[in-house]
C-alpha cells in the first residue's frame, strides 16, 4: 500500500512524463540488480544439483566400478544383494535421493519433446502457449502502446522497442539459471524438503512420499540467506522497482482510456476537452486502489495474473488490433464483434475445459500420471532391506489418473474464434465505405469530435477554435489518415485560409481606409498542423 501511494502521487501529479522518467531510474536500479545476482551465482554457486549422495541403505543407479554415481560417492555392496552398490555409511552427508543421476541447468530439447524431463512430466503445451500470450498480448497493452504514441517519432518508437527487446534477452537468459541454483539449496534433496506422505508415484518407484511439496518463498530465502546481503538486497530492490515501473504505466493508460475513449461519450458531458487532463490524472485513483487490492490479497500469483492480463488482452484486442493496421478498409462492425466473441469464448472454455491445476496435457506414459494415493507401507524399490519388505507395485499398485489440463488452449482458442469473426464481417461488409457500417450509425460509437466554435458577428474566429478540432490534433487519429485523406485536409485547409483572410479584409477596412483587420490575430491552418504525419 505504501508503495501504491508513492505512485499515484507521482503519476497523479506527472503523467506521462513523471512515468518515463521514474521508469527508466527504476529499470536501471532493476536490471543492474538482477543482472549482478544472475553472474554472480552463476560464477560462484552449484549450477545444478549433482547426483544425490544419498542415505543409510539408499541403493545407487549403477554399480561398482562402472565409473557413475556408485564411485563418486564410494559405494559399498549392499547387504541384502551384493551385487548391487550402496550408500556408504562413513560418508559424512546425506540427502533425499531425489536426484538419482544429478539435474541440469537447462534441458536442450525441453521446448521440442514433452517427455525431455523423464521421469518428471514436461509442461511443453503450456510453456508455447505462455510465450505466445505474452508475446502476442503484449501488443495490445495499454502502457506499452501509450509508450510508442508518446515518442518522437515512429522510427524512435521502433526503435525503442528492439533495444527493448535485447535487454529483455540480456537480463531473462542470466537470471532463468538461478532456478536450478535454488533448487539445489530448496528443492527435493534439500534439508527443507517436505513431502506429501499420502502420495504414490509409480515411475519414482515411492509407494509413500511421492509428491513433493515445494517451498513457496524459496528464491526470497535464497536472496537473504544464501548470497552476499549486498547483492540479495539490490535484486529484491530491483524487483521492486520493476513491479512499480509496471504499475505505474498500467494505471495510468487504464485511467486516460475510462476518461477519454468513455466518460467523453457520455451524455451529462462531465468530461469535456476543459477537464480531460483533469479527469484523466484523477482517474488513475481508482485503478490504483484496485490493484493494491489484487496484490495484497493474492500475493502469492500476482505472476499467474500478469499472464491473465495478457491473456484477456488477446483473447479480445490483438485481433482487431492487426486488422485495423492490415486490412485496407478495416470494419468497425468487425472489430466490436470480434471483440465479443474473444471474450464470450474465452469465458466458455475457462469453465468447460478440464483444468486439474498442474498445467500438463494428458500425453501417454507414467511420467503423465498424477500421484495417487499411498499405495504401501513398505520400503521404495531404491532401498536395501529383505525382499519381501520391498513395495511390488504388481501386488499393491499405485493408483494413478492421468493428467489433464488443457490451460492454454482456452487462450489460443478464443484468439482464433475472434480472428475467423473478424474475417466473416469483413468479408460481410466488403465494398462499403467505413462510415456505412451497421455500426457506425450507433451514436455511443462514434469518435469524439467537439465542434469548434461558431465565428463572432464581425466574422473573426476564436483563438480557441482550431484547438477545439480535437480530432484533428489526436495523434492515433492522424496517424491513421492515409495520405489522400491528409492531401484532402490540406487543401481544405488552404481553402479556409483564403476564405478567412478574404473576409477578414473586407470587415477589417476603417472609413478613413486604414487597415485595421483582425487577420492577424486569426489562427491558420497551414503545413505546421501537418508536420508531425510527414
Amino acid at each position: 500500500w505504501i508503495s501504491m501511494v508513492v505512485i499515484l502521487i507521482y503519476t497523479v501529479c506527472g503523467g506521462l512524463f513523471s512515468v518515463a522518467y521514474t521508469d527508466l531510474f527504476q529499470s536501471a536500479v532493476g536490471w543492474l540488480g538482477c543482472l549482478t545476482l544472475a553472474f554472480w551465482a552463476i560464477k560462484n554457486e552449484p549450477r545444478a544439483p549433482a547426483p544425490s549422495i544419498g542415505f543409510p541403505d539408499y541403493i545407487y543407479p549403477d554399480l561398482i566400478g562402472e565409473g557413475g554415481v556408485c564411485d563418486m560417492y564410494s559405494g559399498v555392496p549392499c547387504q541384502n544383494n551384493a551385487t548391487l552398490c550402496c550408500y556408504n555409511p562413513d560418508n559424512e552427508l546425506a540427502d533425499n535421493g531425489a536426484y538419482p543421476f544429478g539435474d541440469l541447468p537447462k534441458f536442450p530439447d525441453q521446448m521440442t519433446n514433452p517427455y525431455s524431463l523423464t521421469p518428471f512430466p514436461n509442461a511443453i503445451f503450456f510453456n508455447w502457449a505462455t510465450i505466445f500470450v505474452l508475446g502476442f498480448g503484449n501488443l495490445a497493452a495499454l502502457d506499452f502502446q501509450a509508450r510508442c504514441m508518446a515518442s518522437k517519432t515512429a522510427k524512435v518508437a521502433t526503435i525503442g522497442c528492439i533495444v527493448a527487446g535485447c535487454l529483455t534477452f540480456l537480463v531473462g537468459i542470466p537470471f532463468g539459471y538461478l532456478g536450478a541454483i535454488v533448487r539445489y539449496y530448496y528443492g527435493p534433496d534439500s534439508v527443507y524438503a517436505t513431502f506429501d506422505a499420502d502420495t504414490c508415484s509409480a515411475i519414482l518407484g515411492l509407494p509413500t512420499c511421492g509428491y513433493w511439496v515445494p517451498e513457496t518463498g524459496a528464491f526470497l530465502q535464497y536472496l537473504t540467506t544464501n548470497v552476499p546481503s549486498f547483492i540479495g538486497g539490490w535484486c529484491l530492490i530491483g524487483i521492486f522497482a520493476a513491479s512499480m515501473s509496471t504499475a505505474d504505466g498500467a494505471i495510468l493508460a487504464m485511467g486516460t482510456v475510462l476518461s477519454n475513449n468513455i466518460m467523453r461519450h457520455f451524455r451529462c458531458h462531465c468530461v469535456t476537452h476543459d477537464n480531460l487532463l483533469k479527469a484523466a490524472r484523477f482517474a488513475t485513483v481508482p485503478f490504483g486502489v484496485i490493484a493494491a487490492l489484487i496484490a495484497s490479497t493474492r500475493p502469492n500469483q500476482t505472476g499467474y495474473l500478469l499472464i491473465v492480463a495478457f491473456d484477456v488482452a488477446l483473447a479480445a484486442a490483438v485481433v482487431p488490433l492487426f486488422g485495423c493496421f492490415y486490412t485496407k478498409v478495416p470494419r468497425p462492425a468487425a472489430a466490436f464483434a470480434s471483440i465479443v466473441t474473444g471474450i464470450v469464448v474465452r469465458i466458455i472454455l475457462e469453465f468447460t475445459l478440464p483444468k486439474d491445476s498442474f498445467l500438463l496435457l494428458p500425453y501417454g506414459g507414467d511420467e503423465f500420471l498424477n500421484f495417487g494415493p499411498a499405495a504401501s507401507a513398505k520400503a521404495p524399490v531404491f532401498v536395501d532391506v529383505p525382499a519381501e519388505d520391498v513395495w511390488n507395485p504388481e501386488e499393491e499398485p499405485c493408483d494413478q489418473v492421468r493428467f489433464s489440463d488443457f490451460t492454454g488452449a482456452d487462450s489460443l482458442g478464443a484468439a482464433f474464434a475472434s480472428l475467423v469473426v473478424f474475417v466473416f464481417f469483413q468479408f460481410l461488409e466488403r465494398g462499403k465505405p467505413a462510415e456505412e457500417s451497421w455500426l457506425c450509425t450507433r451514436r455511443a460509437f462514434r469518435p469524439y469530435k467537439p465542434k469548434p466554435k461558431p465565428p463572432t458577428e464581425d466574422g473573426e474566429i476564436s483563438a480557441n477554435s482550431v484547438k477545439d478540432f480535437g480530432w484533428l490534433q489526436n495523434f492515433s487519429i492522424r496517424q491513421s489518415l492515409s495520405k489522400s485523406n491528409r492531401d484532402d485536409l490540406r487543401k481544405a485547409a488552404a481553402d479556409a485560409d483564403a476564405d478567412h483572410t478574404a473576409r477578414s479584409g473586407v470587415i477589417g477596412k476603417s472609413a478613413d481606409g486604414s487597415d485595421d483587420s483582425p487577420a492577424k490575430d486569426i489562427p491558420k491552418f497551414d503545413d505546421a498542423h501537418f508536420a508531425e504525419e510527414e
